[in-house]
């Protein structure tokens, strides 16, 4: 998601606005002119089809609107201004609405008559709503409130929010089986200790709601599973299909082929058993498929399409290979990956797309509908057609000329940038955030993992990594290119990546009140700046970072060094786990557990604790 919720208001105490003026300093620096810029995109980022296969809706983020496509011809027809940037969108059973969910720290979920464009109804939700998904009998809506860490349940009929239905972290897609009695939802990133003490299990998980009584279970995937995108069920209401990484983070990256770091997967879930099956891998042995995202089945359910993000293809199997236990695909690596289950031809067939960045597909028949993020465009593939045959385009607008933070952010997200396409920069920094593993990175030795560091306010805040091995977010973004991409790149594009890395901007915490801090946060903001607590004092305003190394006792019996970088804590509510070995789930664990911080008080009352943790949780 593009330089998230730039239109909401910010938090308007002291050090919120030192941070906003910050902001803004950084960006017109880096971006001279952003502001003439500002729809300069379409951003097309999801899709959906028509019932009679003869209008494609398109959601456009950057332009904040939604388009009205003729098929086959490709002729915009209407283009639909929304209150907020849209990111999901789906239509009732009927065909008759079109629901679009448009992301704000309030969020809104826009209704329309999908023949018209007429506006019908809007709904409130919550922080940051994407991947709408409407029951088979159209009464009820689901909607991901991804900050928020819940689901709604809407009441289409009335017109409003019912019930929340708490998922694990960060819910970014949704599906309800066809008799509508279960609904999956899949969970972006991990929740979990990942510090060498632990020893548990570190995955995503896929959160199961009954419908009926809103109950809630979940399925863990495997370990390593993190980046979950697209989730699809089977026609059938057996399966559950959803697109993830594995990450080999247990292992040295000394190498990225093969599959050394990570690959690119569907995991398969069993709906009635409400269990995990397998995970099968979309790479070949010397061709990553870096960056699943959306997953479909198409041409009457006999087919499985895959948009890779980061290397800019589609992938297509036929659906009944994948969903045999002994599904087959090339193996890179089978002695770490038992994924890779056996030698021979990949089953996958990788259809290349005219533009770049696909992201949300829709299917009509055999035809699948592609969103390409950084093209404007949406790509046509028929998923029976041969190798043989390209894929179609339909253009949203003029032909965009890429700014160098626009073409940062591309190369960013590209995996083709990388050595055999394994991975891109965002897999390990999804959002240009982290992906709540630890890695053992050779720039400080081995043998002690490091939590992955959100790349937020990185330039402004030196050295980078929790060492300080890096002395600028400027010569880690080219280490990164060379170390962990495998690749040597043009300087030109490092300093795209600089400019778009720059131009991240903070998202408003969902702790926030009306964009402002809550009374308790506020007592905690006394004590956080007090002499008493000092908190301050290693964390100032506005970047809440010394920019110093301090030993705070979280040494390890696998580190070399006492000392590690102070981190920012703006957007800290969205780093989880922390320290950095990430050994602790949660801010209050931290300071009670890990007494961060409380050396000069340690006698803070629980209602204190509460403040201070609801204070740095505002941030």
């Amino acid at each position: 998601m593009k330089n998230e919720l730039m239109n909401n208001t910010p938090c308007e105490t002291p050090l919120a606005l030192l941070v906003a003026a910050w902001v803004v300093a950084v960006v017109a620096a880096a971006a001279t002119g952003r502001a003439e810029e500002i729809g300069a995109y379409c951003g097309p980022c999801a899709v959906a089809v028509s019932k009679d296969g003869r209008t494609l809706y398109v959601a456009n983020a950057d332009a904040r609107q939604v388009a009205w496509v003729e098929l086959p011809g490709g002729k915009i027809t209407r283009r639909v201004d929304m209150p907020a940037e849209p990111t999901g969108l789906t239509l009732t059973p009927d065909g008759s609405r079109l629901i679009v969910t448009c992301a704000a720290t309030k969020s809104t979920v826009a209704v329309f008559a999908a023949d018209s464009g007429r506006a019908i109804l809007s709904i409130r939700t919550g922080h940051t709503a994407t991947g709408p998904a409407v029951s088979p009998d159209g009464k009820r809506l689901y909607v991901c409130n991804r900050f928020d860490h819940d689901v709604s349940v809407i009441d289409l009929a009335a017109g409003k929010e019912t019930a929340r239905v708490p998922a694990v972290r960060e819910p970014i897609a949704v599906a309800v089986t066809p008799d509508g009695q279960t609904v999956l939802v899949a969970n972006h990133l991990p929740n979990a200790r990942t510090d060498p003490a632990f020893g548990g299990d570190v995955a995503a998980a896929v959160t199961v709601i009954d419908a009926r009584t809103l109950a809630v279970s979940s399925i863990e995937l495997r370990h390593g599973a993190t980046g979950l995108r697209g989730l699809c069920i089977s026609p059938d209401g057996k399966h559950v299909l959803v697109t993830h990484l594995m990450s080999n983070f247990e292992q040295i990256p000394f190498r990225v082929d093969m599959g050394w770091i990570n690959v690119n997967v569907l995991s398969i879930l069993d709906v009635r058993e409400r269990k995990f099956l397998r995970t099968v891998g979309m790479d070949e042995q010397d061709s990553g498929a870096g960056n699943p995202w959306d997953v479909v089945f198409a041409a009457g359910g006999t087919r499985v399409c895959v948009s890779l993000a980061g290397i800019h293809q589609v992938g297509v199997i036929d659906a009944s290979e994948l969903l045999s236990e002994s599904a087959r695909v090339m193996s890179p690596m089978m002695g770490v990956w038992p994924i890779y289950t056996s030698l021979g031809a990949s089953l996958w067939r990788r259809v290349p797309l005219p533009g770049k960045g696909p992201r949300g597909l829709a299917v009509a028949g055999s035809k699948v509908y592609a969103a390409q993020y950084f093209s404007d465009t949406v790509a046509v593939v028929d998923s029976e057609a041969s190798e043989e045959t390209p894929a179609g385009s339909i253009a949203l607008g003029p032909a965009p000329r890429l700014t160098l933070e626009r073409r940062g952010e591309l190369l960013f997200n590209d995996a083709t940038v990388c050595y055999q396409q394994w991975q891109s920069c965002a897999s390990c920094h999804p959002d240009g955030r982290a992906d709540a593993l630890n890695w053992d990175l050779m720039n400080d030795g081995a043998g002690n993992a490091k939590n992955t560091k959100s790349m937020l306010l990185s330039h402004a805040t030196p050295p980078a990594m929790a060492e300080g091995v890096r002395m600028s977010a400027e010569e880690a973004v080219r280490s990164g290119l060379k170390h962990i991409l495998f690749t040597s790149r043009p300087e030109e594009e490092a300093v795209a990546i600089d400019t778009y890395l720059k131009s991240l901007r903070p998202v408003p915490s969902p702790r926030l009140v009306d964009g402002r801090l809550s009374p308790a946060a506020e007592r905690g903001r006394s004590l956080f700046e007090s002499r008493r607590v000092g908190c301050a004092s290693c964390h100032p305003a506005p970047l809440t970072t010394d920019l110093k190394s301090h030993n705070v006792g979280s040494k390890n019996a696998f580190e070399r060094h006492d000392r590690f970088d102070t981190p920012s804590l703006v957007e800290v509510w969205r780093t989880a786990p922390y320290l950095h070995d990430g050994r602790y789930t949660t801010v209050k664990s931290l300071l009670l557990e890990g007494k961060h911080g409380l050396y000069r008080d340690p006698g803070l009352s629980e209602r204190e604790i509460d403040d201070l943790v609801e204070f740095v949780l505002s941030l």
